[in-house]
């Protein structure tokens, strides 16, 4: 599957992402609307936007500039390879 290039789309996209985070939060609102529940739900909403900031900016910005990330899974697969690197890098044994 292809990039999406039209602008069109990729608004149509982010617009059908957060209309899907209202309905989500709405929902479980509905089924327990607590303040704590509310609460709750703002605390993991600002928590994994920090993580998805983290991830798609600050590692590519500060951490490794020479990365560019392509998704959570392009992510995942960077991150498993620096910490590969770095367990080789403290055997000085010369066994590799």
């Amino acid at each position: 599957m292809a990039d999406i290039q039209s602008p069109r789309l990729l608004y149509i996209k982010g617009g059908l992402f957060f209309v899907l985070g209202v309905l989500a939060s709405a929902l479980l609102l509905i089924d327990d609307p607590r303040p704590r529940t509310a609460l709750l739900l703002a605390v993991a909403v600002w928590s994994f936007a920090r993580a998805y900031y983290f991830a798609f900016y600050v590692i590519s910005h500060y951490i490794d500039p020479g990365y560019r990330f392509a998704g959570l899974a392009s992510l995942v697969r960077y991150l498993a390879r620096r910490r590969g690197d770095r367990s080789s890098e403290g055997d000085h044994s010369g066994n590799r």
